[in-house]
């Protein structure tokens, strides 16, 4: 709990899962305590006062407003210490501090009906058994590939396979900011056994070993580039692929850059930047020391203004080329121990790339040897892949998740992120996906609560269940946008 002086604006934590809104040990938690103390003596302190007792869990709602104004990345649960860094409204990318104002509005306006979902609600009772039916159902039916012939495999991989896979990856997400295990928990029984795991312990080894199967697997994008994500999306200048690949740090700066690269305009350079073998030797002789390999971008140049389905076609074998290359890739990790696309990043990013690629390549190996071979491994990355793609019905959330659409309605504003609204159904095949926006205004509700805040709070997001996925996605191809209003600005009138 916090208790707020309004004299000298002292706030003491007394409680630290009122900040975060859930119970976790104390070294998990960051607070920018600096930036509640600013916002309290420019006029909110006076309305704060002290509560004990039975009211504790139950906050005001000014003071609710005040912390939901920080970064997702400190009022999200993150699996790792490194992932709860301290961030001021001034480290948010325009995209994220638009989310951050939208929050803050919500909760002022609705309070607990809202933090409730925050501090309290989970998907454990549902996601869990979820999780381990959909990886044991993934592995059983890359294991009855040795019976079926090629076409049956990539029809497996069509349905169920790639809804199966999209239910991993949002499973996993939704670990990652800690709303998949109950939130007042600070341990977890196992199977009823009075055996228990540290609730940390339990979402480290969950994120790790329920990415598998995967023939590339979601995990190192979900450890390094997702929680960074919400802080950095749309940046022009630290949501860069040439920043992504050269960077020093250990998480990337917007792991989504990945993904978008394909599909979107982007601002800045492009990379990885390979060193040819003579520029260490011949560096002022006028040669190229570097070439720049980028499977992305370099398909991303045969796109065609108003013709969706060429450019579907350079979408989808970009996309499934790089996707083959990255399995390659994790044998090359698996092997020499680095991930020589990031010869920057520190040792620990390495030896973390390695552990996972030597555990997830003994899997596949188990699944190639008693499964259909390279049929198995063949299934699982159309599992992984073709749900990204049209005209596969889950692809109209993901290449629209972060556009640049103009609000008519809001002086012409650019909306950076956009959730697809096509009825329940449509809700249940992606898990949740679908309500984007949604999740980067509250990260730590859970996915099956997201269509719930979206009732709550009517006015701030697009009203229906109506909309088109074959409209959507023919917009989306016809004429690409910036990503994430990358080249507007939040509130700009117009798109450069």
């Amino acid at each position: 709990m916090i208790l707020l002086n309004s004299k000298y604006a002292t706030a003491i934590l007394l409680k630290h899962d009122f900040f975060c809104f859930r119970s976790l040990s104390k070294k998990n938690i960051h607070v920018d305590v600096s930036a509640a103390m600013t916002h309290f003596r420019n006029g909110s302190s006076s309305k704060i006062q002290a509560r004990t007792g039975s009211n504790r869990r139950h906050p005001p709602v000014e003071a609710l407003a005040a912390i939901s104004s920080l970064s997702d990345s400190t009022s999200t649960v993150a699996v790792e210490d490194k992932d709860m860094n301290k961030f001021s409204s001034t480290d948010l990318s325009n995209s994220a501090q638009w989310h951050s104002e939208r929050r803050k509005a919500m909760i002022s306006k609705y309070g607990t009906k809202i933090t409730h979902l925050e501090r309290e609600a989970s998907s454990q009772r549902f996601a869990l058994p979820l999780l381990l039916l959909t990886n044991v159902c993934l592995s059983i039916l890359a294991l009855a590939t040795k019976y079926l012939t090629l076409g049956h495999v990539v029809a497996l991989a069509i349905f169920p396979g790639s809804i199966l896979s999209l239910w991993q990856l949002q499973i996993l997400h939704d670990n990652l900011h800690g709303s998949l295990i109950d939130k007042s928990s600070t341990a977890v029984s196992f199977l009823g056994l009075p055996i228990t795991i540290p609730k940390k312990k339990l979402q480290q080894l969950l994120l790790f070993w329920g990415s598998m199967p995967s023939i590339f697997g979601y995990y190192l994008y979900l450890k390094f580039g997702h929680m960074s994500h919400h802080k950095n999306v749309g940046d022009e200048h630290r949501a860069t692929l040439a920043q992504l690949f050269e960077s020093k740090k250990i998480d990337f700066e917007d792991g989504d850059v990945l993904f978008v690269a394909h599909r979107m305009k982007l601002k800045g350079e492009t990379g990885p930047k390979i060193k040819l073998p003579w520029s260490s030797t011949r560096p002022n002789h006028g040669n190229q020391t570097s070439i720049t390999l980028s499977i992305s971008r370099s398909a991303f140049q045969f796109w065609k203004e108003g013709q969706p389905f060429w450019n579907v076609f350079i979408f989808a074998s970009s996309f499934l080329f790089e996707r083959i290359m990255l399995a390659i890739n994790d044998v090359v990790v698996a092997i020499a121990g680095t991930n020589f696309f990031f010869p920057n990043k520190p040792r620990q990013f390495h030896d973390e790339c390695t552990k996972y690629c030597r555990c997830a390549l003994i899997v596949r190996s188990v699944l190639w040897y008693f499964g259909g071979g390279y049929k198995a491994w063949l299934f699982l990355l159309l599992a992984e892949t073709l749900w990204s793609i049209p005209p596969h019905p889950a692809s109209a959330m993901f290449v629209t998740n972060h556009g640049s659409d103009i609000n008519e309605s809001d002086n012409h504003s650019c909306v950076p992120s956009s959730s697809t609204y096509a009825g329940r159904w449509y809700s249940i095949l992606t898990l949740g996906t679908n309500y984007h926006c949604e999740h980067h205004d509250f990260p730590t509700i859970p996915l099956h609560a997201l269509g719930q805040l979206r009732k709550i709070a009517p006015e701030f997001y697009r009203q229906g269940t109506s909309d088109q996925l074959y409209k959507i996605l023919t917009k989306a191809f016809s004429s690409p946008s910036y990503y994430a209003c990358m080249d507007a600005g939040i509130g700009s009138l117009t798109l450069s």
